[in-house]
């Protein structure tokens, strides 16, 4: 396979080419144009994937058959001018969580490898009302949790950047996909940091929402008090494009919000001129200190928005340990409520890092995770009100480039991620390519800001990655046969 782009602005009938490293952006201003077919684009993502997959393990279940019918669909829709929105005719893949009708959702786990879902999850219902094609279920960590395990039925998913090397996680097969040009975006799930590492170690974009904001109504839980649902993709604005649809209010999802979304139709172009924006060093300097490379992006970014007019000061807010360890009564105890009983009818099923981050749990008292989800709040009331004082807090999404695939990112004072602490706060966080280590590995850097103004967030991502100039790069993967 070799590498190459698809230019937006080429008048010619595009064909793609068999891995079409387009934008969701891109592909849409194309295909309403009529100069691209969606029957094209998804007969080229589906040979990518057959070309590609058995090397980097993205997905679980590809849906040549339905996808191509609903390609055909979206096409003669489109020529007969009933176009639906921006994701009308666009292939995405979706983290093996999200339940499909009629198609099998495992929860990457041999527990559920026979289980079929009688109706989409709330967001996959939307994202086809919008004309997405699905073209299918994507590797994750087991529950959202497990690590990359080799004691599945499956292998877990590879980075694309470099094959030995780990895509994190859990949306370890969605990120992977995307960078590879197996789709053009994905839904992940983010529990600790579950779509911000990726989205770093795979040089993509990703967006945990505000809590409340996408609903989670149809996908396999592990926290229900920390999981969020978001996109990746290739930049910010194609999360953008996707945030547009899935936002909003559900009833089915208890924890859902009811409240108008951000105006995520607008503009994704915003000035840097004025923002106040909050230097978290405490994190990247001492807790958990970043590597050489990840500190000179940053400070590239940083620089880059100063030159535009943005101011910085610096802020502390709660120590990573504060978060984490409130999260140890969440989420393992929700966790173990979830799947306690299936690891201990028969263990042998599940994953030995699922059991182990799970098992905890069991030792979890209702009123200890009371008390943790009451710190939760003191802290996310901490994050408030450094957010008063500025517009945003910026720092990396992880401390280094991708590790060796089998690392256990997760063990104790192993993690080099500065994630968790906004799940457990519940304030929107994003993860953007800004720049890539001496091996070529992608860096990220981490935006978060204030409750409900994702919107602004996606601005900032865009103009960081516009400024860093890192999304005309792509890794390159040989197929099985080349």
């Amino acid at each position: 396979m070799v590498d190459g782009n698809l230019a937006a602005s080429d008048t010619t009938q595009i064909m793609p080419a068999s891995r079409p490293f387009l934008t969701i952006a891109e592909a849409s201003r194309l295909i309403e144009s009529k100069k691209l077919s969606p029957v094209e684009l998804t007969a080229a993502m589906l040979a990518a994937i057959a070309a590609l997959n058995g090397r980097l393990h993205a997905y679980l279940v590809v849906l040549e058959e339905s996808a191509m019918a609903a390609a055909k669909t979206a096409e003669t829709e489109i020529m007969a001018g009933r176009i639906r929105g921006p994701l009308h005719g666009i292939p995405v893949g979706l983290k093996d969580l999200f339940d499909t009708a009629a198609v099998k959702t495992t929860g990457n786990s041999a527990a559920f490898r026979d289980r079929v879902p009688s109706a989409d999850a709330t967001i996959v219902a939307k994202l086809k009302a919008a004309g997405a094609i699905i073209l299918g279920k994507q590797t994750a960590w087991e529950f959202g949790i497990g690590g990359a395990s080799t004691d599945l039925p499956w292998p877990p998913a590879r980075n694309p950047w470099n094959l030995e090397r780990d895509p994190a996680g859990s949306s370890s097969g969605t990120a992977a996909a995307i960078a590879a040009g197996l789709c053009l975006a994905g839904l992940g799930t983010d529990t600790g940091g579950s779509i911000r590492g990726p989205a770093a170690w795979c040089g993509l974009a990703g967006i945990k929402p505000s809590f409340g904001l996408v609903s989670k109504a149809g996908v396999m839980p592990l926290s229900d008090t920390l999981d969020h649902m978001g996109p990746l993709a290739w930049t910010a604005e194609d999360c953008r494009l996707i945030m547009q649809v899935i936002a909003g209010y559900d009833p089915a999802d208890p924890k859902s919000i009811d409240r108008a979304p951000p105006d995520f139709s607008a503009s994704i172009e915003r000035t840097a001129r004025g923002l106040k924006i909050g230097l978290v060093r405490d994190y990247y300097e001492k807790q958990i200190v970043a590597t050489t490379p990840v500190r000179r992006a940053f400070d590239e970014s940083v620089a880059a928005l100063k030159t535009a007019g943005a101011e910085f000061v610096d802020v502390s807010i709660p120590p990573l340990a504060a978060f984490a360890d409130a999260g140890s009564k969440i989420s393992p105890y929700e966790g173990w409520k979830n799947y306690g009983a299936l690891i201990e009818a028969n263990p042998a099923q599940f994953a030995a890092r699922t059991r182990t981050r799970l098992e905890p749990g069991k030792a979890v008292t209702l009123e200890a995770h009371r008390a943790g989800v009451a710190e939760k709040e003191r802290l996310a009331a901490r994050v408030d009100d450094a957010l008063e004082a500025v517009g945003f807090l910026l720092l990396p999404t992880s401390s280094e480039g991708a590790r060796a695939l089998g690392d256990d990112s997760l063990a104790p004072g192993r993690s080099p991620f500065y994630n968790r602490s906004f799940n457990l706060s519940g304030h929107p966080a994003m993860s953007v390519c800004n720049g890539f280590t001496p091996d070529d590995l992608p860096i990220g850097i981490q935006i978060v800001g204030r409750r409900w103004q994702d919107d602004r967030v996606l601005a900032l991502g865009h103009f960081l990655e516009r400024a860093a100039g890192t999304r005309s790069r792509r890794p390159v993967v040989a197929s099985e046969s080349g």
